[in-house]
């Protein structure tokens, strides 16, 4: 396409539509306009035009992001071309400072781009790319505009080197971030440390906004320095508390410094607070350096300043006030325990003094929940780790947690119910709803709650008992209804705890006092003078506070496992515990006319936490946890307990039909307890799981019903309950065909029901919501029959009768994916030989017979779905590529599952197995290579398939057509180089079959011309193709020896076995390469690498057999290591020449 802009203002254009446009048309076009100017040859010319003569900045964005573009390119410009065009960027910018933010930004990518892939390019000795630092300075001693740019010059090219570009190899960016690391990176931050120093020294002028922009910037770049993947790491950012900085050791006299900390404590004290965050920032690296910089004393030392400056911070907290510094501060605190033990906290001079006030400021922040409740995570991390960390210390030091760790429970859990009124009155988002991270709090309390335990049993047992009381005079008093069963009076709370251990630990008196108090001011609020409720939003106040309180229970109770714990402890769990199994049945006796859905899923947390304590197969039946339940409520043993959870699981599931949350959260509590073969043969034994079997009907749980009144959104939550309940029918079924029977009666009768509709009357949205609901039904079923017996139950109930309506249902509703995944699923399930499940009888067909089966089915999903045509981005994974993706999973189960002989249907004339093949090309066809690795969940169905038809069914690969067969190849070329080892394995996995094939052919070639003709003739028509395509296993070739020498190869082994084949097959072609990677390097090392590559194949012969395998495998595990140290050089060396692949 010609160009259709050479005028200014048509290039103006092109920026207003790229840039501020609102019509998605124009945008698209002026995007490919933007691709078509990057390649023409007037692209310099062009971008010259606009820099120099542009009216707006948009066209200075414009210029910059086609040089970026250009000179990111694979082939890159001529050297010469690349320093002209960064000169000219800099002068440039240097002479229009003020250029807006973002278009000089964008013009300093663009050097930070030339700069990192050009950091090797040498001419006349220098390399011609390393001069910015000298060019920096000369912007450093121009006005406060120019200083800008070039520290914004040095942070931009800071994070260019850090950042990974995934089109090149790793291993090129490792080395030139090394080397920068090496040569400049600690001399931008000496600069920029001086820069900041020089700040400090003069009194500061915070309403000039250009020196505030210069700190600013100053500051990112440290962080910048600070923040450098120093070891090629690559942490994880959504980790952050658990990185240690990897500081290098010739950057230990910056450390060492008292003044470094020092400086940055000052700004923070000195700076506004958009400026102050950034100071804090840089201190939190600061504190997360790797201990091992460090000397014992030195260490010691270092932790001394980081502590004062806590100190100082926290004696004037003024610069809290603003979350973007709280939240800095918290993680600043949370790094120090990272780092460092508890044994060496607690020997600095003031730790007595900052732990307690880090106590108290974690108390007020807990207090003000509403303030930057992100934040709150680490101070929660920091008290958990300190006290995880008690039972190690070996220092005579008080650590004074068994002080502060019962006052951070105390008010994390006071806060909590203080915030419940205040939701409730000002209509605010209920942190309860933000059940993610109430969990992740709730898990990092509970190590904490477990120190000087009685003082937070004391307290939750007073404030259930007051907030239990009066839930349960709202309920009666609502309903008008006497209540039969009561919680525990408050006044029974003393008695109970006089009886326990913790009797020792009670809160003062004025405490006490205080907290009785506020009880009365809530019933006063909620009760008038006759005793009834005074507004329905009391009764949201005092449920949400039961609902956190039953958290707390659930919280403390699976603190257990975290902290160590005595019999008193396990008394104590018995306390708490047996209030909220009391309020289970007070609630369940209200059910349907009163419920609360955030009781209900604390009360489903509680029961999953106490499940993990205190049932299971290692429970010991002496537990104290039982002495005051088996009083107070009869249990005395975990079989009580199992019959309580299953009898509150069909209870919910009874009431609770309409509310998702709760079914799903029940649901996965049945399937937690279904695991495990002692606690089922328990569970059987109980009435309730009696009733489940047998009564498993819409009737009994209306969760399971398809009527718009109960139906949840997806019914996905069907196969959790099935696979669970089959696990259960499944310990004593043995071959008890009548009771499988009667189990699937439910199920028989919904198809049967859907049969009917099909001939007769078709109601479509009764009928595919049926579907569904069975689909997902039986895949929850198949998944928990493990053994041949029970399968071939389930199959011979499925076949005839009822897999013909699921293939009918895929081919009226392929457009459909809630219909068809489900059943897609299923059938992918019914494929897998687990626990060889599938393996019949040798007198069974039921192997093929399911092989046909499934292979109708995917050849009506596969023809079909390609009717839909092209779509949109957004629409061809959901629409397409998911089921197409199931389709080649259940098709890789059927191939590798050894219950089906595959020769046997040539034998008969039987097509199903070749119209499943072109149905599966087909289905490839209309994928393109970038959405095969795009979409991991197909390419992780894809790669495993073809691995599967090269090991056995080679004759299907060489009888493909040409262009299918290349399409083939370069799916597994652009598979070796993914991340992703699962497919970089199948791809070698699928490569070595086709080449040790294709050698054998070669081997026999001549010897048999009368036998095994057909066989022959496939290993001809593969051999003509790879003379017609030669390039084809070249560049495979290349690739594995690129992933060899550069790469950080993680299947090392799974790469070597494919590569001899290919050695073997090109032997020229390898000498190529082998002589291109020595000819690369200077003299004194191509000598080293020329044996490398001779050890590399010393003892390895012309074949393939198993042990010559070997060999190489162990060689080539040698030459790795000798040729990484031989590569491995002080920056001499242009690595760009040693990419083979270019």
């Amino acid at each position: 396409m010609a160009l259709h802009f050479q005028s200014l203002a048509e290039l103006e254009t092109l920026c207003t539509h790229l840039y501020v446009g609102t019509d998605l048309t124009e945008r698209i076009e002026a995007e490919k306009a933007l691709l078509e100017l990057i390649d023409s040859p007037e692209c310099l010319s062009k971008c010259q035009l606009l820099l120099e003569q542009g009216t707006t900045s948009y066209a200075q964005l414009l210029a910059a992001t086609c040089l970026s573009k250009l000179v990111t390119r694979m082939n890159p410009l001529p050297v010469e071309q690349r320093i002209d065009i960064r000169n000219y960027i800099l002068n440039y910018v240097a002479s229009q400072p003020k250029l807006a933010p973002f278009a000089i930004q964008a013009l300093i990518q663009v050097i930070a781009k030339l700069t990192k892939l050009g950091w090797f390019e040498v001419q006349k000795d220098e390399f011609v790319f390393r001069d910015i630092i000298a060019d920096v300075k000369k912007f450093l001693q121009g006005t406060v505009e120019h200083c800008i740019i070039g520290v914004i010059i040095l942070s931009e090219l800071t994070q260019e080197m850090n950042l990974v570009d995934y089109s090149r190899p790793s291993a090129k960016h490792r080395k030139v971030a090394t080397s920068f690391r090496d040569t400049s990176l600690k001399d931008i931050l000496v600069l920029a440390c001086s820069l900041l120093k020089q700040v400090l020294a003069k009194p500061l002028n915070l309403q000039d906004q250009d020196q505030q922009n210069l700190v600013m910037q100053v500051l990112k770049l440290v962080l910048s320095c600070l923040s450098f993947d120093f070891i090629g790491s690559s942490a994880d950012e959504s980790a952050d508390d658990l990185c240690s900085v990897q500081i290098p050791t010739t950057w230990r006299t910056i450390f060492l410094e008292p003044e470094t900390l020092e400086l940055f404590f000052n700004l923070y004290h000195s700076l506004p607070p958009l400026l102050s965050q950034l100071a804090l920032s840089c201190l939190v690296q600061f504190a997360s350096t790797r201990r091992s910089l460090f000397s014992s004393p030195e260490r010691a030392k270092y932790l001394g300043n980081l502590i004062k400056g806590v100190k100082r911070i926290l004696e004037n907290p003024q610069g809290l006030s603003d979350p973007g510094n709280y939240h800095e501060f918290c993680r600043f605190l949370a790094r120090l325990k990272t780092n460092y033990q508890l044994g060496e906290l607690v020997l600095v001079k003031e730790y007595a003094e900052v732990i307690g006030l880090i106590a108290n400021f974690t108390i007020t922040s807990l207090q003000h929940w509403e303030f930057a409740p992100n934040s709150v995570h680490y101070l929660l991390t920091l008290w958990q780790r300190m006290v995880a960390s008690v039972p190690f210390v070996k220092s005579a030091e008080p650590h004074l947690l068994d002080t502060y760790a019962p006052e951070i429970t105390k008010a994390f859990i006071t806060s909590r119910l203080e915030s419940v009124a205040i939701v409730v009155r000002d209509n605010l988002d209920d942190p309860l709803d933000d059940t993610a991270t109430v969990f992740q709090q709730l898990e990092q309390l509970c190590t904490v709650s477990r120190c000087e335990y009685e003082k937070t049993c004391t307290l939750l047992v007073q404030l259930f008992d007051q907030n239990a009381q009066n839930y349960q005079k709202l309920l009666h008093s609502a309903s008008g209804l006497a209540v039969d069963m009561a919680i525990q009076e408050a006044s029974l709370a003393s008695t109970v705890i006089n009886s326990q251990p913790c009797s020792s630990q009670t809160v003062t008196s004025k405490q006490k006092a205080l907290e009785v108090a506020g009880e009365e001011e809530l019933r006063e609020q909620m009760y008038s003078a006759d005793n009834t409720v005074r507004h329905p939003s009391y009764h949201c106040v005092s449920a949400g506070r039961l609902a956190w309180l039953i958290y707390f229970v659930g919280t403390v109770v699976g603190g257990r496992l975290t902290y160590t714990s005595t019999d008193e402890h396990d008394a104590m769990d018995g306390e708490l515990s047996c209030r909220v199994f009391q309020l289970i049945s007070l609630m369940d006796t209200r059910l349907p006319r009163c419920t609360n859905e955030k009781i209900e899923l604390a009360i489903l947390w509680f029961l999953d936490q106490f499940r993990k304590t205190y049932v299971g197969d290692q429970l010991q039946r002496t537990s104290k946890v039982y002495a005051r339940m088996s009083e107070v409520l009869g249990i005395t043993d975990d079989n009580h307990i199992l019959e309580t959870f299953m009898t509150k699981i069909v209870t919910n599931l009874k009431y609770w039909g309409r509310c998702e949350p709760v079914i799903s959260r029940t649901l996965q509590f049945l399937n937690d307890l279904s695991v495990g073969y002692i606690l089922l043969k328990k569970l059987v034994k109980i009435d309730a799981v009696k009733f489940m079997l047998k009564n498993h009907t819409s009737e009994h749980f209306p969760f399971l019903g398809i009527s718009d009144t109960y139906s949840l959104s997806d019914l996905r939550c069907r196969t959790t309950f099935y696979t669970a309940l089959t696990r259960l029918l499944m310990v004593d079924l043995g071959e008890d065909e009548d009771e499988f029977e009667n189990f699937m009666l439910p199920l028989t009768v919904s198809f049967e029901t859907v049969l009917q509709i099909f001939n007769n009357n078709f109601k479509q949205e009764e009928v595919k919501r049926m579907l569904i609901g069975l689909a997902r039904d039986l895949r929850g079923i198949a998944f928990a029959l493990n053994t041949k017996t029970s399968y071939t139950m389930l199959f011979d109930w499925m076949y005839p009768a009822y897999l013909p309506v699921l293939q009918r249902a895929v081919e009226r509703w392929y457009g459909e994916p809630a219909c068809t995944t489900p059943i897609l699923k299923l059938l992918a399930e019914l494929m897998q030989n687990r626990s060889q499940r599938l393996n019949f009888d040798v007198s069974s067909p039921n192997g093929i017979l399911l092989f046909r089966e499934a292979s109708k089915m995917i050849c009506t999903y596969g023809n079909q779905i390609l009717s839909l045509g092209s779509l949109s981005k957004d629409q061809i994974y959901p629409m397409k590529l998911k089921g197409i993706s199931i389709c080649y999973s259940a098709l890789k189960s059927a191939l590798c599952g050894n219950y089906v002989s595959f020769g046997v249907f040539k034998l008969y004339g039987d097509n199903h197995f070749d119209n499943v093949l072109e149905a599966f090309v087909k289905m490839l066809l209309s994928v393109s290579h970038s959405d095969l690795l795009q979409y991991r969940k197909l390419s992780q169905s894809y790669y495993p398939l073809l691995e599967c038809l090269t090991q056995d069914h080679m004759s299907f690969i060489t009888n493909l057509e040409p262009p299918v067969l290349l399409y083939v190849l370069t799916s597994l070329s652009e598979g070796l180089t993914t991340l992703d080892t699962v497919v970089s394995s199948s791809c070698c996995t699928s490569l070595d079959y086709m080449v040790t094939y294709l050698f054998k052919h070669l081997a026999k070639e001549g010897k048999k011309p009368l036998q095994c003709r057909e066989s022959v003739q496939a290993g001809q028509r593969l051999l003509h193709f790879m003379q017609r395509n030669p390039d084809v296993l070249q560049q495979m070739m290349s690739v594995l020896m690129n992933t060899i020498v550069f790469e950080d190869c993680r299947n090392q082994w799974s790469v070597s076995r494919p590569l001899l084949g290919l050695i073997l097959l090109n032997e020229k072609y390898f000498s190529e390469l082998r002589a291109s990677l020595i000819n690369s390097q200077p003299l004194p090392k191509q000598e080293v690498l020329a044996q490398c590559f001779r050890n590399l194949m010393e003892g390895v012969e012309q074949n393939l057999s198993v042990k010559n395998r070997d060999r190489f495998t162990q060689n080539l595990s040698v030459f790795r290591r000798d040729v990484a140290e031989a590569l491995r050089s002080d920056g001499t060396t242009e690595l760009c020449s040693l990419d083979m692949m270019s």
